[in-house]
């Protein structure tokens, strides 16, 4: 396995891509599959989808995107515009528990050949009953041969709401998350190095230590108002926020941009 290099703005560089190829064919190895992701979990940052996929089809790879948390901003145009050439994959990942806010447990994998899908998972045995006339066998695309009906936490609220409520409620998440970004970004003891490409948000103190960064964590959450994480960015332990209720409203972000700058004026 090989973690492709990221640029300045920690996504995926197709260039380094292509380089990594090629090593790796010159010393014997066949590359097969390239990862990008539609949504990074430390910065929630897209990688250049559409590049990717050029290299991918060039170089005959295998293009599998985890959109595990950002692929369902596809509903708004903000998030069709910063994912485009998702369409372009072979499989994703995607997790409707978090982008559709619906119950645990309703994550899927999209492919775009079935057959190839149903060859990889496919078992016979003799107590297994002859699949019906006209009906997918659910059990021969994946792991699990039983399993509880999980597509009706996904159809009852799309089939009661309808999906512009989701797309609403996504791009709400987008609004806040710009919105938060820019108020943090204006605290002269904070930075804020990237701004968000979904909802996720990530800044530190500036020119802190990660343990002084660790500690205003811990005085924001003696808030009890709000819990925010951690996560190491190039070396770096980075605070993240992202917004991904049903819940977070304007009121929540504007109490929780508060709860910060008080928090580092008073570090």
């Amino acid at each position: 396995m090989r973690v492709g290099p990221a640029d300045d703005a920690l996504r995926l560089d197709p260039e380094a891509l292509v380089e990594a190829i090629v090593r790796d064919r010159a010393a014997g190895r066949r590359p097969f599959l390239v990862v990008a992701s539609a949504g990074t979990i430390n910065a929630g940052m897209v990688d250049p989808l559409g590049a990717v996929a050029d290299v991918a089809d060039r170089e005959g790879l295998w293009l599998h995107v985890d959109a595990a948390y950002g692929g369902f901003f596809q509903l708004t145009g903000r998030g069709r515009a910063a994912l485009q050439g998702i369409e372009r994959a072979d499989t994703i990942t995607l997790d409707p528990h978090k982008g559709l806010f619906l119950p645990y447990g309703t994550g899927c994998l999209l492919a775009r050949d079935g057959e190839t899908l149903r060859a990889a998972h496919e078992v016979a045995a003799h107590y297994l009953p002859g699949v019906s006339d006209g009906l997918p066998d659910f059990s021969a695309y994946g792991p699990e041969l039983t399993r509880d009906f999980r597509g009706l936490r996904i159809w009852l609220p799309l089939h009661l709401h309808g999906s512009d409520a989701f797309r609403d409620a996504l791009d709400e998440k987008l609004d806040l998350a710009q919105h938060l970004y820019e108020q943090l970004d204006a605290v002269p003891e904070l930075e804020a190095p990237w701004r968000p490409d979904l909802s996720l948000v990530a800044f530190r103190p500036r020119g802190a230590t990660d343990a002084e960064c660790l500690r205003l964590l811990d005085h924001i959450h003696d808030s009890e108002r709000v819990w925010l994480s951690s996560a190491p960015i190039r070396g770096r332990v980075f605070l993240r926020v992202c917004i991904l209720s049903h819940r977070s409203r304007s009121s929540r972000v504007e109490e929780l941009v508060a709860i910060i700058r008080d928090a580092a004026a008073s570090r």
